[in-house]
């Protein structure tokens, strides 16, 4: 018998998690001199108050839909693949060569290769780290934080040799096709009138992110790999006796793990850059595992924790804006307090919530 409903596991303790944050989040504003309460408004009008904002909270979200669900998978396997860094990296690398392969004349007709060829590069950078964990036994979060660095220098190397852009003293590539441009959310909402910001980078990809969520539920929750994969995580040794193959079983997790991290490269190149650069990631790898974690690494609470950091994003970038003596540094305290108090100090809460319920149960018989 479980300790305590699912609905209190999947949204009463992240949402104490969460106010707790933001308590503690509130004291450190107040520290340096400022309102917390404004501050918090500042964010929230920041990230939710105008279209332009809508559409930059939806489009940092949809980085951390994939890198979240990336880490989710994985996690299934009990795998904790924190390379999604560099697998994003190395995808940009996939997506930029299929897009300047050709004068692509539709969006349409270039997505699907380019998804193919993002989501084959990030998979195939995880394949190296999974198959030395294993084959040779070396930890697979090692391996995954050293080809972050590999792939980080790859692609210094590349955009600043055979692919960079001749024109230019910045390590990037030529600009795509024209006809690779994703369609953004003022472009698909103008023919029905509904009136978006044009500078919102939103784009199509936003719900690619949003049916990935619902392929990884499908494949983890009603497949036989899925079970596979699960039944491995739960206990190897168990899965072992069962006949599952470890090795197949941990090389398949994650690759996929990496072609979902890999995705996000077609949000950020394909969508919003037309064209690749430099450290287009920009640490979505690694709030793809406070996504994951705040998630329950269930697609369904990784898209809410995605929503929830890109409105973190956003709201952060305003209130650097109209609070100057709030810094970049405080922002990125206040997601590491969320990070902590929905990782490290979720038993915190946990444990006290359910000999709540344990205790109502007894009550009731």
């Amino acid at each position: 018998m479980d300790k305590m409903p699912r609905w209190a596991d999947v949204f009463l303790v992240p949402f104490i998690n969460l106010i707790l944050a933001f308590v503690a989040s509130g004291l450190v504003v107040l520290a340096i001199g400022e309102n917390p309460f404004r501050a918090i408004w500042i964010m929230i009008s920041g990230a939710l108050g105008s279209t332009s904002g809508i559409g930059y909270t939806l489009y940092y979200a949809t980085n951390y839909m994939f890198t979240g669900l990336a880490v989710a998978f994985a996690f299934h396997a009990r795998l904790f693949n924190i390379g999604g860094e560099g697998q994003a990296t190395i995808a940009g690398v996939g997506a930029a060569l299929v897009l300047l392969a050709f004068d692509w004349p539709y969006w349409w007709l270039a997505l699907p290769f380019a998804i193919i060829g993002a989501a084959a590069f990030g998979g195939a950078w995880a394949f190296i780290p999974a198959y030395l964990q294993a084959k040779r036994g070396s930890h697979v979060v090692i391996t995954t934080i050293m080809f972050n660095f590999i792939g980080a220098a790859l692609m210094g190397y590349l955009l600043n040799g055979i692919m960079k852009n001749p024109d230019t003293q910045n390590a990037e590539t030529v600009a795509f096709p024209a006809g690779t441009h994703l369609p953004t959310m003022h472009e698909m909402l103008a023919p029905l009138g509904i009136s978006f910001s044009r500078s919102a980078p939103v784009n199509v990809s936003f719900f690619l992110a949003l049916g990935a969520a619902w392929l990884v539920w499908f494949v983890l929750w009603r497949t036989r790999l899925g079970y596979q994969i699960r039944a491995f995580g739960h206990s190897e040794t168990a899965a072992r006796y069962a006949g599952i193959d470890a090795v197949r079983i941990t090389i398949i997790a994650m690759v996929i793990s990496g072609a979902l991290a890999g995705l996000l490269a077609i949000n950020v190149v394909m969508g919003e850059q037309g064209r690749l650069i430099k450290e287009f990631v920009e640490g979505a790898g690694f709030v793809g595992i406070a996504v994951a974690l705040m998630g329950r690494s269930h697609p369904f609470g990784i898209v809410l924790a995605s929503l929830l950091f890109g409105m973190l994003t956003q709201g952060g970038f305003e209130l650097m804006w109209d609070m100057p003596t709030v810094s970049r540094e405080m922002v990125l305290v206040i997601q590491a307090l969320i990070i902590l108090f929905t990782g490290a100090l979720d038993n915190m809460v946990r444990d006290p919530v359910e000999r709540l319920f344990l205790k109502l149960r007894k009550g009731k018989s």
